[in-house]
């Protein structure tokens, strides 16, 4: 089966060794995004709502390079510095997301690239 690499100026440019995301057949693996701001590439600058909208505004720009949508996630990973912000990305993520919503993790890690508070991939179905 072939790999295709997705690429869309529309979100944050690749900032290591991967590509933004990779389709195999049907199903999409969308890298992990920070609240990067495309054009700049810097991190947004504000509190924590700005963070988290920005990287799932950064998600929604690959899934459409994709040929998808949000709404064709199946699985979202939610990586945070501080786990006492979970409420608030439940909060924001019902204002992209409607049921049935996909399978997830949330995770509390150390620390996130460019100093970012949070950081999110997941996998899309076609």
């Amino acid at each position: 089966m072939s790999k295709e690499i997705i690429s869309t100026k529309d979100a944050p440019q690749a900032i290591g060794t991967y590509s933004q995301a990779v389709k195999v057949g049907n199903t999409v693996y969308l890298s992990g995004q920070i609240p990067l701001i495309p054009e700049t590439m810097e991190l947004i600058e504000g509190d924590m709502r700005a963070q988290i909208t920005q990287v799932f505004d950064n998600l929604t720009a690959v899934a459409k390079a994709a040929g998808g949508s949000l709404a064709d996630i199946s699985k979202l990973n939610i990586f945070l510095t501080d786990l006492s912000h979970f409420p608030l990305v439940n909060e924001i993520m019902a204002e992209y997301f409607t049921e049935p919503y996909p399978a997830r993790a949330a995770v509390g890690v150390a620390s996130l690239p460019k100093g970012a508070l949070v950081e999110m991939d997941a996998i899309m179905t076609l």
